[in-house]
């Protein structure tokens, strides 16, 4: 098990909107026997009802989005340049049918507040669920929003109390 130093949501030096809309990062749950992960460029994080939080979207038919509604735990994992390929494979290949991580040349790891996490990752976040929802498309007040579902498959959102910060050693 990877050595992970802990520490505060405020000593968190990372650009959240470059790790997140540019870095991309894995959203994963489950468990080390049965667990899931997908590519994501989509969330934020902050601070909601006195406590940091971590705030993602997924798409209803992700086979991901299953395990994070089975699980009270959901992690996110920012890696190096250099595993853009892997997590172009998580955000491409479907793990209902193939196992996406190996094929990414990932090896899942348990992190030490709990959730799924890689050994790859240089920084990963544990999140324990406070508040899901759907997006609703009655409330878009930009109609030029709903030009990004044209399945019609709004993302369910997920609000989760960030637990844990794990920077790699």
């Amino acid at each position: 098990m990877k050595d992970w130093k802990l520490i505060r949501p405020e000593e968190l030096a990372d650009n959240v909107f470059k790790l997140i809309g540019e870095d991309w990062m894995l959203i994963t749950a489950g468990n080390e026997d049965n667990f899931n992960t997908m590519t994501a460029s989509l969330g934020g994080m902050g601070v909601l009802w006195h406590k940091p939080v971590a705030t993602i979207y997924i798409r209803p038919t992700r086979y991901t989005n299953e395990f994070i509604k089975e699980n009270e735990i959901f992690t996110l994992s920012f890696f190096g340049e250099k595993y853009r390929k892997s997590l172009e494979i998580c955000g491409t290949v479907s793990g209902r049918d193939q196992n996406k991580v190996a094929m990414a040349g990932l090896h899942g790891e348990l992190l030490p507040a709990g959730g799924m996490s890689f050994r790859e990752a240089r920084l990963a976040i544990t999140c324990r669920k406070l508040y899901q929802d759907a997006l609703n498309p009655e409330y878009f007040l930009d109609s030029t929003i709903e030009r990004n579902y044209p399945k019609k498959d709004y993302h369910d959102i997920y609000i989760g109390e960030i637990t844990g910060i794990f920077l790699a050693p």
